[in-house]
């Protein structure tokens, strides 16, 4: 069923059904903290509001875990990382509204948890020959590499601000010390 934006019946008056956030496309949200998402949806008179996961299987309620609200809003409950289940963490969903005047179906919906944990960013050990260009990279770990990007290069505390990186050729007596990314 392709979605659409507004549907108006005239066999029944003034019935209709519209979205209020058809561009909503992405949830991250923290596992400490959990989130609550209203269906994008809505109608006059007042629809019937469903979620089901991209597949078009029925969602269902998992105490503690998940949970479909009368009104309509999908509320997923924080958890801990032993309770994690990526067909309910990490998975398309989408919600229907239906009344009088028809049925309209939302975008998928990509609902991701995260978990808050320590990490730590590094700089990877490089060596150069006398003369030569040595190239730094910030390590970033897996699991965080797609929330963090680097902003900035330090140098002994001091940034190093982008447009204008040093260069520079390294002899018996130069020395780089406390280079770091943050």
């Amino acid at each position: 069923m392709s979605p659409l934006y507004e549907v108006h019946s005239e066999d029944v008056g003034s019935t209709r059904l519209y979205f209020v956030n058809a561009s909503l496309q992405r949830v991250t949200y923290s596992s400490s903290v959990g989130v609550s998402l209203p269906c994008p949806a809505g109608g006059t008179p007042s629809a019937i509001l469903r979620w089901y996961l991209a597949t078009g299987d029925d969602i269902y309620d998992v105490p503690h875990i998940r949970h479909v609200h009368a009104n309509g809003t999908l509320q997923l409950y924080p958890f801990s990382p032993s309770a994690y289940n990526s067909y309910i963490h990490d998975n398309d969903y989408f919600c229907t509204a239906e009344n009088q005047a028809g049925k309209i179906r939302s975008p998928n919906i990509r609902i991701k948890a995260v978990f808050r944990e320590p990490y730590t960013v590094r700089v990877a050990d490089q060596r150069s020959m006398r003369s030569n260009v040595a190239v730094f990279k910030c390590l970033i770990p897996a699991a965080v590499q797609e929330y963090v990007s680097v902003v900035s290069w330090e140098r002994d505390t001091v940034s190093i601000v982008p447009a204008c990186l040093p260069t520079m050729s390294l002899k018996n007596t130069d020395t780089i010390r406390d280079t770091g990314c943050q």
